[in-house]
């Protein structure tokens, strides 16, 4: 983990139901690209932390959301930190082939929450929130880079109505 003088970092799940098993021939290119993407991403300004199985260098035999979904969960000092590695890198590349490798999702795969820095959360803490966004949609406890909120307009949301369910977001990135 990196140190950082913000008081929140953003936190990140995103989740992909895969089309093959990743053993299959058909996943080479995408196993192929975890090494240089995750090297990437731990380079990136702003990074903090991501989840790896103990032991690997990467978390895609963790399975809490199910055998055939992988998970990301990563930590970043700032939305525009998260924002310019997801897009604005060699992700993008990655991005942009998503349909060879996964399934097209259906309902919310990507959840963003600010946590306090130096927290790191768990696969559980980050599965309650994409349910949350989910079964809720956006709100300052789980939301979008579409309808994202600052940490301090989720801390004050959060604050003004503790253990409500805050729904209004102000206006994020399209």
């Amino acid at each position: 983990m990196t140190a950082s003088a913000y008081a929140a970092h953003l936190a990140q799940l995103n989740v992909a139901t895969l089309r093959f098993p990743l053993d299959d021939p058909r996943m080479a290119p995408f196993v192929e690209m975890l090494d240089t993407v995750n090297s990437a991403a731990d380079e990136a300004p702003g990074f903090v932390w991501r989840l790896v199985e103990d032991g690997a260098s990467d978390a895609t035999a963790l399975r809490p959301a199910g055998e055939d979904v992988i998970v990301n969960l990563t930590v970043w000092e700032t939305q525009d930190a998260l924002w310019g590695f997801t897009y604005r890198s060699g992700h993008l590349d990655v991005l942009r082939r998503r349909r060879e490798w996964f399934e097209r999702h259906v309902e919310a795969h990507l959840v963003l929450w600010w946590v306090p820095a130096g927290h790191l959360p768990t696969t559980g803490e980050a599965l309650e929130r994409l349910a949350d966004l989910r079964a809720h949609g956006p709100s300052a406890r789980a939301f979008t880079f579409a309808s994202a909120y600052s940490a301090d307009e989720a801390a004050a949301a959060l604050a003004q109505h503790p253990g409500a369910d805050v729904r209004t977001a102000p206006a994020g990135r399209g």
